[in-house]
């Protein structure tokens, strides 16, 4: 009786084991088809115009680039309007000139939610608007304390990362609604989903955990009336904003907007990472500890800025003559 109470045992052990390797196959499986073998959204679909947000310089001027290489006509939006004419410019000299792009000047740190919706409203009126792009965003020159920010960086990054956001999806949403369909793309970041902790950027992280839950809250508002919302949470990007160089860990803007198209419009995705690198980083940060990951950033971080102040201190010392002064550089 005891040995075959033992083989029993055995039996539920092994079935267990047996089930839980077969979940871990397949939600990898499941992940491998939709980073390789999906077939992409066809975003003409929604429509024939598409606007992005921030798109002469990094990510945006990837996705505006990607866009129009899909046939989409593009809106650009950004506050200075000789980068938005020569983007305007290079997207034609590589696509041709069967792509239409209008510019729009804006500078969303400065105007008010009433001019940014009256001025995009005016943009889109009369177009098959079907995508919107909502991109731009600003972090800190450098890693900094909390008690370090000014008020006007804390202002312009809410601003910039939140209310640029609300108000651009409010000048379209009307539209779409009328069309009962378009989709709304907000670039969160990985650091306000994978990451437990940014210490040294806190404005920045917590400015784009917004974007996570506004994109999940409207999603659901607006799923039934046929328009599809998803941020997209990328990881490192080798950006003016990042100051980052390009590796096997940080994509370039160019190749994140190959794979950000590919997720684009999949319903089932609202959050997503779309680049299989930090696909791939996220489940190996997940597996850590939360404690180690957050002591790991806030060493590097701290670090950063150190190297940071010394070397603007030693600017100021070469403006003023005092270098060769060892007392004033220690």
């Amino acid at each position: 009786m005891e040995s075959s109470s033992d083989d029993l045992i055995l039996a539920g052990v092994s079935a267990v084991g047996l089930i839980s390797l077969c979940c871990r196959l397949l939600v990898f499986l499941r992940w491998v088809y939709k980073m390789f073998l999906r077939p992409p959204k066809d975003l003409l679909s929604y429509g024939s115009w598409a606007i992005i947000t921030g798109s002469t310089d990094g990510i945006g001027k990837a996705l505006a680039f990607e866009l129009a290489s899909k046939g989409l006509n593009l809106i650009c939006v950004s506050r200075n309007p000789a980068k938005l004419e020569s983007t305007a410019a290079e997207i034609h000299a590589k696509v041709g000139p069967a792509i239409t792009v209008r510019n729009v000047t804006l500078d969303f740190n400065k105007s008010s939610p009433e001019e940014i919706m009256s001025v995009i409203g005016g943009a889109v009126r009369g177009l098959d608007v079907g995508l919107l792009v909502n991109n731009v965003g600003m972090a800190y020159s450098y890693p900094r304390f909390f008690h370090e920010t000014d008020e006007e960086l804390v202002e312009a990054a809410i601003r910039i990362n939140v209310q640029a956001a609300m108000w651009m999806t409010r000048a379209v949403m009307p539209l779409m609604r009328k069309k009962k369909k378009g989709a709304i793309v907000n670039i969160g970041s990985g650091s306000s989903v994978v990451i437990p902790s940014m210490p040294l950027y806190t404005v920045y992280t917590a400015s784009k955990a917004f974007m996570t839950t506004f994109s999940r809250s409207i999603g659901v508002e607006y799923r039934h009336e046929g328009i599809d919302i998803q941020c997209q949470a990328p990881l490192f990007i080798s950006t003016k904003m990042t100051k980052l160089g390009s590796s096997l860990m940080v994509s370039t803007p160019e190749m994140y907007a190959r794979w950000s198209l590919r997720w684009m419009g999949q319903k089932a995705d609202t959050l997503c990472s779309p680049v299989w690198g930090h696909s791939l980083q996220s489940y190996l940060v997940r597996c850590l500890p939360d404690a180690l990951v957050s002591w790991c950033f806030l060493r590097y971080f701290v670090s950063t800025r150190e190297k940071v102040l010394r070397r603007k201190k030693m600017r100021e010392l070469n403006q003023a003559g005092l270098t060769s002064n060892p007392q004033a550089i220690s």
